[in-house]
């Protein structure tokens, strides 16, 4: 008899493969805790399972995870209570947002047995739990496959979430509904031979029409819209997307796929990307690289080609046949609102957070979830509103929030007073209030900012004017988004007003700044990116904001939406608008400017390392990035002003400016020669790594010796776009070395 029967039980409620799967990844976690099993080779095994290491140097949160002792950094140790690993990050893919009641109970239950009572609704509609024991990790997978979730292929090189709109199936304007098409790929998609070796992640998503934000297709590397043809199903397909440090709008692979033939489709482009997608740059391993350098008429041929050459599979066909025509049904009669008195708040929460959907007498509620946490307390009451309501139709959004789907509309009153007991009845859902943030320096290894602080300070001081109906409708319409770095998880390339985190050393000390982005775009499926216009303090950053809408009340024409300003006022005025916030102050003058948000301790890069402290050096390097800093800026305004060329020869020579600001650290003769610049600056700054950070490597280095190698400016519009964007960063990774190289000692920093 087995000695944890509950085991054989929950592997009764599971698909044989994944039980298998599961059971095999607690051997290969035996083996590495017995030092069996080399910690690089166990790691792409435990990311494939959606297992992730998350840091602990902010001081965030540690009374949330300390239930244990817990050595680190990890290694091997003896003794009765061995946690060899911290606690880390447990991420759970959600397929196009869909959960269900029992799922929801189960996850809150994980949060509270395993975690820190949080749900964190990623902005790819997956679920993520922080502070998991990974000795804890098999037992909690195993939870989730007996009521049909799972975690493979939540990270790594691999197919992640597949998202969707989550108003699929109940949109007024949608061809169909992608719900089941979603379903179909993953399950298809998941642990399929042809997807387990590739050089970098794949993202897909789904959308149900052309013209909203919906699935956001453009930003991934696949996406399929639907359309009907001669009442025939089917999909236009781009390829190529993303965001990340520089990104790329998708192309089109296919004007219109039928739904019988996405799935072998989506296998060649797999094949593909597998056999010529890069494996040993990782900073070039994503298929919008391989996408821009083949060049879409070619990539379309090759994946023409191997559709042909792949066997036949039932599965091609046999997934879709047996789809159902919908991805929800309602579980109550559709009744009209009635009238009456309603509770306090309720018809401020019914402005935004309800809207009609396409079935009569239903409606959409949205949860609006600050930062995309929810506690268990609060998913299980959300679990039996759903089961009086909604039944099944719950979903999550890559708003980070959660949706409830065929609502009647006489029950929102009582809905509404559910929801308020627990403090999931907040109003202004998918507004400005309601800002979209990643992790940052909460949890994340890559956070150079603090976006969740930042995000928390700007919805408590936008959600206080709304109260007050300070908040005109046009401001209330826009979205604010946020990523701790320029990798773009929060989505900042996509928002209204976008921020992503980077630091400046100022007054011999580092000072954490947000970069601002202005211009984005979610309809049209993320249709277009913002672009930088300055680096701000952090602590400037909610004044910058309140200064961009109030500018855009003050100055836009009739009815002129946000983008049609920005583009209108161009990126000189729009600098006009944020250069009052941009300088910063001394650390006499104001020190808490040298706090981030959401912490009570002096800001420090703490995985950039430490140097020798140079005062003077500093102070040069200082004055000579700022031309760098000029030339970028000019490259942002020439392309938007349609000078594509130029653009790209002022990014070129701001990144050169930026190396020569390196080099003058060292080198005070070097000269204003592009080929004297490059050298210098590649002898001592990228052939010794010294530029090169922890995790982005040799990536923003090689931009500029690609860009020297080359020296022929584009007249197309996105490869302009991309070479300002990478020009961008290379002087963010600039005054990255120089923190490092200038670094001052904490005891110093602190006297």
């Amino acid at each position: 008899m087995s000695a944890r029967p509950w085991k054989d039980q929950l592997a009764r409620q599971m698909q044989a493969d994944w039980a298998d799967e599961i059971d095999q990844f607690e051997a290969q976690l035996e083996l590495r805790k017995q030092g069996r099993l080399d910690e690089k080779a166990f790691a792409e095994t435990r990311l494939r399972r959606g297992v992730y290491g998350q840091r602990y140097d902010n001081g965030q949160r540690h009374d949330g995870y300390a239930t244990r002792p817990v050595p680190f950094p990890d290694a091997p140790t003896k003794g009765p209570e061995t946690h060899w690993h911290a606690p880390g990050m447990q991420r759970i893919k959600i397929p196009y947002g869909g959960v269900t009641p029992q799922q929801l109970e189960v996850l809150a239950d994980l949060a509270e047995e395993y975690s820190d009572e949080i749900l964190h609704i990623t902005t790819r509609q997956d679920v993520q739990l922080h502070f998991v024991h990974i000795e804890d990790t098999p037992d909690l997978m195993r939870r989730l496959a007996a009521v049909g979730i799972t975690t493979r292929e939540a990270c790594g090189n691999s197919v992640r979430n597949v998202t969707a709109c989550p108003l699929a199936g109940v949109c007024h304007s949608e061809a169909f509904d992608v719900s089941p098409y979603a379903q179909a790929l993953m399950r298809f998609l998941l642990g399929h031979p042809d997807v387990q070796d590739f050089g970098r992640k794949f993202k897909p998503a789904f959308s149900g029409c052309e013209h909203e934000a919906c699935g956001l297709v453009q930003m991934h590397d696949a996406g399929y819209v639907a359309r009907v043809r001669d009442g025939r199903r089917g999909f236009k397909v781009v390829v190529g997307g993303g965001l990340g440090a520089v990104p790329h709008q998708a192309l089109v692979l296919s004007e219109f796929t039928p739904v019988e033939e996405f799935l072998i489709e989506t296998q060649a482009v797999a094949r593909v990307f597998a056999r010529l997608g890069e494996k040993k740059n990782r900073n070039r391993a994503r298929i919008k690289f391989l996408v821009a350098a083949l060049g879409i008429e070619e990539f379309r041929r090759l994946v023409q080609e191997e559709r042909r050459e792949i066997p036949p599979d039932p599965r091609h066909t046999d997934f879709v046949d047996a789809l159902p025509e919908t991805g929800g049904q309602a579980l109550r009669q559709p009744a009209q609102l009635a009238d009456g008195p309603r509770v306090a708040g309720f018809e401020a929460w019914r402005a935004r957070n309800v809207q009609s959907q396409r079935q009569a007498g239903y409606c959409v509620v949205t949860i609006n979830l600050p930062l995309g946490d929810m506690t268990s307390k609060q998913a299980r009451a959300l679990a039996d509103a759903a089961r009086t309501f909604v039944g099944d139709n719950l979903r999550t959004s890559v708003e980070q929030n959660m949706v409830l789907r065929f609502v009647a509309e006489a029950d929102l009153p009582a809905l509404y007073e559910a929801l308020l007991e627990t403090g999931l009845a907040l109003p202004d859902a998918d507004s400005i209030v309601d800002v979209t943030a990643c992790p940052g320096t909460d949890t994340c290894k890559l956070g150079i900012a603090s976006s969740r602080g930042l995000a928390a300070e700007l919805r408590q001081r936008l959600a206080t004017k709304s109260a007050s109906a300070e908040l005109d409708e046009a401001v209330k319409a826009l979205r604010i988004k946020i990523s701790g770095c320029f990798n773009s998880c929060g989505q900042h390339h996509i928002a209204d007003i976008g921020f992503y985190g980077n630091s400046r050393g100022v007054d011999g000390r580092r000072m954490p700044h947000f970069q601002v982005i202005l211009g984005g775009q979610r309809q049209e499926n993320a249709a277009t990116y913002g672009m930088a216009v300055g680096s701000v303090p952090s602590r400037a950053a909610p004044q910058v904001a309140l200064a961009l809408t109030e500018a855009y009340l003050q100055g836009r024409e009739g009815d002129e939406r946000f983008q049609q300003w920005i583009a209108r006022l161009g990126k000189r005025a729009l600098r006009g608008v944020i250069q009052p916030f941009m300088k910063a102050p001394t650390y006499k003058e104001a020190p808490e400017f040298y706090v981030d948000w959401s912490d009570a301790r002096e800001f420090s890069i703490g995985d950039l390392g430490v140097g020798e402290c140079a005062g003077e050096v500093v102070s040069l390097f200082g004055i000579e990035v700022m031309r760098a800093e000029s030339l970028v800026f000019d490259a942002q305004c020439a392309l938007d002003e349609g000078d594509y060329k130029g653009a790209g020869e002022h990014a070129y020579h701001a990144m050169l400016a930026a190396a020569r600001a390196l080099v003058r650290m060292e080198y005070i003769d070097v000269g204003e020669a592009p080929d004297e610049i490059v050298s210098e600056w590649r002898a001592r700054f990228f052939e010794t790594e010294r530029f090169f950070d922890r995790f982005a490597k040799g990536k923003f280095g090689q931009y500029l010796l690609d860009r020297h190698a080359t020296n022929t400016p584009t007249g197309e519009r996105a490869a302009a776009a991309r070479c300002v964007e990478e020009a961008q960063l290379f002087i963010e990774a600039a005054h990255a070395c120089e923190a490092r190289i200038s670094a001052v000692p904490l005891a110093q920093a602190s006297a």
